[in-house]
């Protein structure tokens, strides 16, 4: 039987394959469960050092850590009146407010079971996913930003100084940057679709951040059909020499799963290998800071069937050094070949604020 390198987490909870806005919308529930059945089929479940750990809600004090509470309260009272539209793509059921207290929850547990040192690593297999969320507003199938609630709790009730966020969804997470943009002790870090072409239409690198926090918003636009070259070309130009130099205590990553070649909603070339190359290289780079992590926030991915299962097994390998067969329904597509000359104009603009980053 197979043992773990690094110890991991898997927070997870059957309650999340309760929350659904409609039967055909991308965020639904065979997102996880396709992902669950593939991890019981490889045997993650049987590895030893690898554990499946179920999370409890939060308080509502701690997701207005980083939400105003008339954003808390709306969201509530939305879903004891039965529900309601917020956007074409977000609505509220009855049950989404403890919901999203619930995926919360398994986010803060994940630091938790990090930062007091009882896993090396951690996955918090949670929906609904939260980027998008910004401090007063629900948008793009998130209602309460679980990585952004995950680091303020880190810094306020666990007593970490600094955190790097990185997020690699395609969808560029405008929620998450709103609400560190002036801040200078959380690193944010985003590879995304540019967004001229997808939803939300943000995250280009004059998004810099502001006052304290200009420079530590760190945006990585790449071109449609982009795949693992340039992300290899995105994380070794830029991410692993930003996140060096700010040396956080605790690295978060937003795993969004929806950069794979099947994705239906998305135009990227990301392999389920190349997932498994990223979040090795950031479970490195952890321990080449003495970070604590990483931990790894599920975001978007809406390939059910061909696409998240396998992404989600890549992530997971890359954290534990568990060996799997990252299979692939099809070959994958040919790359943009421009892709990696926008990592270099992109550099150039980063090399402003950070001397590691080369122009």
């Amino acid at each position: 039987m197979w043992e773990a390198e690094r110890t991991l987490a898997l927070v997870y909870h059957e309650e999340y394959l309760r929350h659904e806005q409609y039967p055909t919308h991308p965020e639904r529930r065979e997102r996880l469960s396709y992902t669950v059945d593939r991890f019981w089929e490889e045997g993650l479940f049987e590895i030893e050092g690898i554990d499946l750990v179920e999370p409890e809600p939060v308080d509502r004090e701690v997701i207005e850590l980083v939400h105003d509470p008339e954003h808390v309260e709306l969201i509530r009272r939305m879903s004891e009146s039965g529900g309601g539209t917020i956007d074409p793509d977000t609505a509220v059921a009855p049950e989404t407010y403890d919901q999203a207290l619930l995926a919360a929850g398994g986010s803060v547990l994940a630091v938790e079971l990090v930062v007091r040192k009882e896993y090396d690593t951690a996955f918090a297999m949670v929906r609904p996913p939260g980027h998008h969320a910004g401090r007063a507003k629900a948008a793009g199938f998130c209602y309460f930003n679980n990585v952004a609630i995950a680091a303020e709790y880190a810094i306020r009730e666990l007593g970490a100084d600094s955190v790097a966020i990185l997020d690699w969804d395609a969808h560029h997470g405008d929620g998450t940057q709103e609400i560190f943009y002036d801040r200078d002790d959380v690193l944010y870090v985003s590879i995304h679709q540019d967004g001229r072409t997808l939803y939300p239409g943000t995250g280009f690198p004059y998004e810099a951040g502001e006052g304290p926090g200009e420079g530590y918003t760190v945006n990585i636009p790449v071109l449609p059909r982009s795949g693992d070259r340039t992300y290899r070309e995105a994380f070794q130009r830029i991410v692993e020499p930003v996140v060096w130099e700010f040396d956080p205590d605790l690295i978060l990553i937003s795993a969004g799963q929806d950069c794979h070649f099947t994705d239906p909603i998305t135009d990227l070339a990301i392999t389920a290998e190349g997932y498994r190359w990223m979040m090795e290289r950031a479970t490195e780079l952890a321990e080449d800071l003495g970070a604590l992590g990483p931990v790894a926030v599920l975001e978007g991915g809406y390939s059910v069937e061909d696409g998240l299962p396998y992404t989600n097994l890549g992530v997971v390998c890359g954290m534990s050094g568990v060996p799997a067969d990252l299979r692939e329904p099809m070959d994958p597509p040919e790359e943009n070949p421009r892709g990696p000359e926008r990592i270099r104009k992109v550099a150039r603009e980063y090399s402003r604020y950070w001397t590691s980053v080369k122009a």
